[in-house]
């Protein structure tokens, strides 16, 4: 008779078990979404500097400080909910993000901080060369972090 009172025990422990690996897959599926988003608005904001830069859309003084300052916040963004450990690519379908982020945090840290000020840095581009010229370190430090941090396509 004794263990009837545990079955009931065993079964809400069991679905409280249950419940919580969900809430946590939930949760890092989550944060890769929307690591994703800000990646999408990375490459959004860049691409319309990029346009203004190759020519394929006139200079506008207000656009480019408007995506390059969305670039600057986007780049100063805290990543601690973003970038939670056991999301890398393997771990969780759809990311490609490396195991060295977490390995690596300071260089990490560094490469968006070298966004942060190439974004800062272009937010002021008075005409089209200045535009033409922060590319080229915005670019990089896309393409710096890229090489290190982000892996292959699945």
């Amino acid at each position: 008779m004794t263990s009837l009172p545990r079955l009931p025990f065993a079964i809400g422990l069991s679905i409280a078990i249950v419940a919580t690996a969900g809430l946590a897959a939930t949760a890092s599926d989550k944060a890769v979404a929307a690591r994703h988003a800000q990646m999408q608005m990375i490459s959004y904001n860049t691409g319309l500097l990029g346009d203004i830069a190759k020519g394929d859309a006139e200079f506008d003084a207000a656009l480019v400080a408007s995506a390059a300052a969305n670039l600057n916040a986007l780049a100063k963004l805290d990543g601690t909910s973003l970038w939670i450990a056991g999301t890398e690519q393997g771990a969780i379908e759809g990311s490609r993000a490396k195991a060295e982020i977490w390995t690596d945090a300071a260089g990490f840290a560094e490469k968006f901080a070298a966004l942060e000020k190439a974004s800062a840095d272009m937010m002021d581009a008075a005409d089209l060369d200045a535009v033409k010229a922060g590319m080229g370190a915005i670019g990089g430090a896309c393409k710096a972090c890229h090489d290190t941090f982000r892996g292959p396509k699945n």
